[in-house]
């Protein structure tokens, strides 16, 4: 399979994980809305924090290293020794459900039954439903391997719809259930590629605690109580929101295409030179999204945080912490739509030794970031967590800049020029933050409707300036986006 036709299967892989992303998002959106009406916060920061923690963690221990040494290479491979690793995630997943179960029930705080009623029943559900998911991890994996696009799109949204509308019956029929609630709506081997497992799992394992690292120091310091948790976890999730349905998307399909593509252990200039600047041009106009959307994000979200929590939640968002905490969960969006690009194409183009070097970065990393986020916590609140999570991203995306620019230093190939901009596109994105801040500030939030109807007009005409401008001056990105992304193919072999 050329490089090309990899690509345009990894475009089409994005672009219904967008879809996914969209349906997944929108749906849970609505339905926090919904539920922040009907339950209390507390029993939303157990849910949001301690319990889907719980689950998370229990997958991503399990299955992650698995994911990532499996889909790199081709698709010319013995097929049953790859199936035979991947069913080790099952009893993986049983082992990390027991245990962090037992952890959850026995080491950590209780909440207060008249609070967050079924508790317990709730942790062993989670856990439950984290191995009733690892069965179904080897099909998962043939469907992104081979690009099932259709297959992917079908049976995760099922899975989305119906655990939502379950959750929304049984808050409107059932609220007194409490906890029972989220927790029923929850529910040979290839030894080269074992090697690459254990080599992923190590850092997977220490990426988890950066990914994770807030959730776990309000779950075992108990820095926070459960009713801020469950604030900061809804304005986590509203600041998320643009970054996830964009980038997680991308960067799981991209890094199938880049995996495919390369190979771990070959310089770049002794690989075939086609895949390597094929590869080099699809970094280079993801990296250039990415600070584009990164940008928009963090420009527009600083004026618009405190009506968007208003619109969202009401009083109870809008007021005290909650708009500085999404002015500052904007600034970690760029971070982290960058660092998801390197990251994807690092992760891909490591090879065992260099995967094995740099979780010792990531210890390291991991180590500070926590006692960072319990003294930056300690220090000013909640916002502690998120400058965190920025020095965090900060340190990754430096590592993964280090590993790109080595990796074609000797190549006529500079992909890391995606990450610069135009003067006028620069000028655009200042211009377009100074008028809506100065709007925010006359406009917005005490007004009234009308005034706050004219901020968002003025926000939209600036967006859609600074967009025209972007379009205008980035036209090998809109080029990409147009052959890759926007235009469907009639070679298209989706199942």
């Amino acid at each position: 399979m050329g490089s090309q036709e990899v690509l345009g299967q990894a475009a089409r892989l994005a672009s219904s994980g967008l879809f996914l992303q969209v349906l997944f998002r929108l749906i849970t959106f609505v339905l926090n809305a919904f539920i922040l009406r009907f339950l209390s916060k507390e029993i939303v920061g157990v849910v949001n924090v301690r319990l889907t923690l719980l689950y998370s963690t229990t997958l991503f221990l399990a299955r992650e290293a698995f994911r990532r040494a499996c889909l790199s290479g081709s698709t010319q491979r013995d097929w049953s020794q790859t199936l035979n690793l991947l069913w080790l995630t099952a009893p993986l997943g049983v082992f990390w459900s027991l245990f962090l179960g037992w952890v959850w029930l026995q080491l950590l705080e209780v909440p207060d039954p008249n609070v967050a009623p079924h508790y317990a029943a709730g942790v062993v559900l989670f856990g439950l439903s984290a191995v009733v998911e690892l069965l179904g991890e080897p099909f998962w994996f043939l469907a992104q391997a081979h690009m099932f696009v259709k297959l992917k799109v079908i049976a995760e949204s099922l899975s989305i719809i119906l655990k939502s509308v379950l959750t929304v019956f049984l808050v409107l029929w059932l609220p007194h259930w409490g906890l029972y609630i989220f927790s029923l709506a929850q529910a040979f081997i290839n030894w080269k590629e074992a090697k690459l497992t254990w080599s992923f799992f190590k850092q997977s394992f220490l990426k988890q605690i950066l990914t994770e690292g807030e959730r776990y120091v309000m779950t075992f310091l108990n820095v926070l109580n459960f009713g801020d948790q469950g604030v900061y976890d809804i304005v986590n999730n509203l600041g998320s929101l643009v970054a996830r349905l964009i980038f997680q998307p991308i960067e799981e399909s991209f890094y199938v295409f880049f995996a495919k593509v390369l190979e771990r252990e070959k310089d770049a200039t002794l690989q075939k030179q086609e895949d390597v600047a094929v590869a080099a041009a699809v970094l280079e106009s993801l990296l250039k999204l990415a600070l584009l959307s990164g940008l928009t994000i963090t420009v527009f979200g600083f004026a618009y945080s405190q009506l968007a929590l208003d619109i969202y939640g009401g009083a109870m968002l809008s007021s005290g912490s909650g708009p500085v905490l999404l002015r500052s969960y904007c600034l970690y969006v760029l971070l982290l739509a960058i660092n998801g690009v390197t990251e994807c194409f690092t992760f891909a183009a490591m090879s065992k030794e260099e995967v094995d070097r740099y979780n010792f970065v990531m210890l390291a990393l991991s180590s500070s970031f926590l006692v960072l986020s319990y003294l930056l916590t300690r220090w000013c609140g909640s916002v502690g967590f998120i400058l965190a999570n920025c020095f965090n991203m900060g340190i990754r995306i430096t590592q993964s800049l280090f590993f790109i620019h080595r990796y074609y230093q000797r190549s006529p190939h500079r992909p890391l020029a995606g990450l610069r901009l135009s003067p006028v596109l620069l000028g655009a994105f200042a211009l377009s933050g100074g008028v809506t801040a100065v709007s925010e500030v006359f406009l917005c939030c005490e007004q009234g409707w009308p005034a706050r109807l004219a901020h968002i007009a003025l926000g939209a005409f600036c967006l859609g300036a600074t967009l025209g401008t972007a379009f205008l001056t980035e036209t090998k990105l809109v080029h990409f986006l147009r052959t890759q992304l926007g235009v469907p193919r009639r070679t298209d072999k989706t199942t």
